[in-house]
């Protein structure tokens, strides 16, 4: 039987989002990340990272630093006894002047190159995972993989919601922050049960 998957965006989602972080000291993890992620756990779901860091192509940080900022949020949320399984990252940007982050690509989101990699690593049922962001980019990326996508109100989400409804799109649940988008997860998962 394949896993299934709750996807999270990063920067607005997790943490407070302030650009782009080189560091993991210019990090800020919202006080409920830690609490939303360890219920994912608990719940039996895969949680993964998907971010779009165009600050690679963009030449403000290479990919060891995007690395080592990523493995070391992935420790602190250990600390606090919540597991993220991986972080898929896309390093494009169209004007990059290093050729290898040029041009168009499969993994920047909306695109669902992310997730059907981490669908392929862990053998992932795409269909009942979830996507949780606060974009309508990340909106899109969990209507591309047919999951359900889930919008947070923390970072760009208030400003997402009045676009969302502008284009006629609709994530399935729209949730203060990502400690309620669990919570809304959850009682959804409850009622398919019953």
């Amino acid at each position: 039987m394949k896993k299934r998957a709750v996807f999270l965006d990063r920067d607005g989602t997790i943490n407070v989002d302030v650009g782009y972080p080189r560091d993991f000291a210019q990090v800020t993890l919202f006080p409920w990340s830690a609490e939303a992620v360890r219920r994912i756990n608990a719940a039996g779901f895969v949680a993964v990272v998907v971010t779009n860091q165009s600050g690679v192509g963009r030449g403000f940080y290479s990919e060891e630093e995007l690395q080592t900022l990523h493995r070391r949020m992935g420790e602190a949320l250990a600390a606090r006894g919540a597991r993220l399984e991986a972080f898929y990252y896309c390093p494009h940007y169209d004007y990059a002047a290093d050729p290898r982050y040029r041009g168009g690509c499969a993994c920047r989101k909306p695109a669902p190159g992310m997730a059907e990699q981490a669908a392929r690593d862990f053998g992932l049922d795409l269909a009942s995972s979830y996507m949780i962001g606060d974009k309508v980019e990340d909106v899109r990326l969990g209507l591309a993989f047919g999951g359900t996508p889930i919008l947070v109100r923390t970072g760009f989400g208030e400003a997402s919601a009045v676009r969302l409804e502008a284009l006629g799109l609709r994530p399935a649940a729209i949730a203060a922050n990502l400690l309620e988008a669990v919570a809304w997860l959850e009682e959804r998962e409850r009622s398919l049960r019953a």
